[in-house]
């Protein structure tokens, strides 16, 4: 038999949580046909000894809705081994929307995702006015498979113009047309509705979200509209301040339609038994058949902060800005002069930044680390930098000052604000072996200037299944998760799995050497605004619909990924 390609000798890790196997893996017309002792020829061969075979990874909470319109690569998350990303998460996104509306949609993606204005306006194309045509506009060949979700924030402008944004509540005839407008995104191809319920999101100019306090009788009556069509996904975030509360809502939600929702869980610095608590109400949905599940960061997540970033310590103190808008290196020699030093450490501050995302936070140097060449995502207290400074009998403020000076300039700080309050991942580890939960939450394409957490899938893989000194997870079972458990939970029932019939997108991977590289800012979105970006190292090939994509990191020319339109049935089931 003749194979299009055939991955020979390689520790097959398949997908259903069983652990590694040394098998073959053969693919024609873009599916698996074999796994095992593959014969016959094959029109291209991967030597596969000594490496780790998996499925494609599939990134169920991202939002790559502006790159798709204007990149055909989706990176940072295609350099992780991603092969299916789903955006339009958290309720914001690009459609529908009026003509009028264009500037509210930036200003709610600018601020809640922290994606620059000046590079969405210069991107985004608008040539579209309905969930349907923006489908269209982004069917486009990409470097992996994209697929998108009706986002409840431009639903509710497009639905309720001022009264949307000013979050009044909507009248029955509202609640009706934002149904039937999801139920035609979904019929169109998106895979679900999401909503976000968190003070944490704000538009660019320092309002709160349209969805934040959405009534009860609105997100039921959404629901219900997509339970009336049978399909379609759920997806949330949410504060859960009055856990029972606000999870009456999700609850109420799922009855409703009738199909699966998943929703952000962390662990909260607030108290250590939240997440718990949220545990046991998902465990007490799915007691009554509710299909609810959390999404879990496998990493804390954390700010970076830098000269070049949207934060760093200095940013409201006077003397910073006078050579703010220097060159970096320029900057980082201005800063260390002598007298300018002097006059910078000296200087007080105005301390937090209210009008920016985790602009709270940019002096508790107590919660600060430095970001290493080869990035350490569960650091120990000697590595904080105020302990460090302490150490040195220097300030927080020098050692901070001198570390972002590094690096020609560019060197960031990293601060760990959830998933690490007790100083550990022990937290982390309880949600992501959870039953019912599956990794989430890396925000690939977003925060381009304070997080770049498109790396979880590296992270998830390397520290948990390699590196931790303690409590590392079976492989088998993280390979599970990050395939074809995230899969099932949007509806993708057609990939994740190394088996004959299902969608050939598979990783080789150096699992020895595998490992996440320093974050680094590039100036190559629209507009030539700025992003960070992280490498890794350890994938050897990435495979799309049977076609190589990235070798060794590198992008071949092959641009196999398509928008995937609504869930997608299990091959061996049809």
């Amino acid at each position: 038999m003749a194979h299009d390609l055939v991955i020979r000798g390689g520790s097959v890790i398949d997908g259903t949580g069983e652990e590694a196997r040394t098998a073959d893996v053969a693919i024609s017309d873009g599916v698996i046909t074999e796994v095992g002792d593959v014969a016959g020829q094959a029109t291209r061969e991967i030597d596969a000894d000594g490496a780790v075979v998996t499925p494609g990874f599939v990134d169920i909470h991202t939002h790559y809705d502006g790159q798709a319109v204007w990149e055909s690569r989706m990176n940072p998350s295609s350099w992780h081994g991603v092969t299916t990303v789903v955006f339009g998460n958290c309720g914001v996104g690009f459609a529908p929307v009026h003509d009028t509306d264009h500037e509210r949609l930036v200003q709610l993606m600018e601020g809640v995702e922290d994606i620059p204005g000046t590079a969405l306006h210069e991107g985004l194309s608008w040539e579209w006015n309905s969930f349907p045509e923006y489908l269209d506009a982004i069917d486009a060949p990409k470097d992996l498979d994209i697929a998108a979700q009706v986002p409840h924030g431009a639903l509710r402008l497009h639905v309720m113009g001022e009264r949307g944004a000013n979050r009044e509540d909507a009248t029955p005839d509202d609640i009706a047309e934002m149904g039937q407008l999801v139920a035609e995104g979904i019929a169109a191809g998106a895979l679900g509705f999401t909503t976000s319920r968190t003070t944490n999101h704000k538009t660019s100019t320092g309002d709160f979200t349209p969805t934040l306090d959405a009534a009860q009788e609105e997100m039921v009556g959404i629901a219900e509209a997509i339970g009336a069509g049978g399909a379609g996904v759920l997806q949330m975030v949410a504060d859960f301040k009055d856990i029972e509360g606000e999870f009456a809502i999700a609850r109420a939600m799922a009855e409703a339609s009738g199909r699966p929702l998943s929703f952000t869980l962390v662990e909260s610095p607030r108290s250590y038994d939240y997440h718990q608590q949220l545990l046991a109400q998902i465990e007490a949905a799915r007691a009554d058949g509710l299909e609810v599940t959390g999404q879990c960061a496998v990493r804390p997540i954390g700010i970076l902060l830098g000269f070049e970033c949207t934060l760093n310590p200095f940013m409201t103190n006077p003397v910073w800005h006078e050579v703010a808008d220097l060159a970096p290196a320029e900057r980082a020699r201005a800063l260390q002069e002598p007298e300018r030093r002097r006059r910078l450490l000296e200087t007080a501050t105005a301390g937090a930044d209210d009008d920016k995302v985790g602009g709270r936070l940019i002096e508790k140097f107590e919660l600060m680390y430095e970001i290493g060449e080869i990035p350490n995502y569960e650091p120990p207290a000697d590595a904080i930098v105020a302990t460090r400074a302490k150490a040195a009998g220097v300030t927080p403020q020098e050692l901070a000052l001198d570390i972002l000076c590094g690096e020609g300039g560019t060197a960031m700080l990293w601060m760990p604000f959830t998933n690490y309050g007790q100083g550990n991942l022990d937290a982390t580890r309880d949600l992501l072996t959870h039953q019912y939960t599956v990794p989430g939450l890396s925000d690939g394409g977003a925060h381009v200037g304070t997080i770049c957490d498109g790396s979880f899938p590296t992270t998830l893989l390397s520290h948990w299944g390699r590196d931790r000194a303690y409590g590392q997870i079976p492989l088998g079972y993280l390979i599970k998760q990050q395939c074809r458990d995230t899969a099932l939970t949007v509806g993708l029932a057609d990939r994740g799995l190394l088996a004959p019939g299902y969608r050939a997108d598979v990783n080789v991977i150096d699992f020895d050497n595998l490992q996440n590289r320093r974050p680094e800012l590039a100036y190559d979105l629209p507009a030539g605004g700025r992003r960070i970006l992280q490498r890794a190292d350890g994938y050897l090939h990435t495979i799309v619909a049977g076609q190589p994509t990235y070798v060794a990191g590198e992008a071949t020319d092959a641009l196999p990924g398509r928008l995937v339109r609504g869930a997608q049935p299990d091959p061996t089931s049809r």
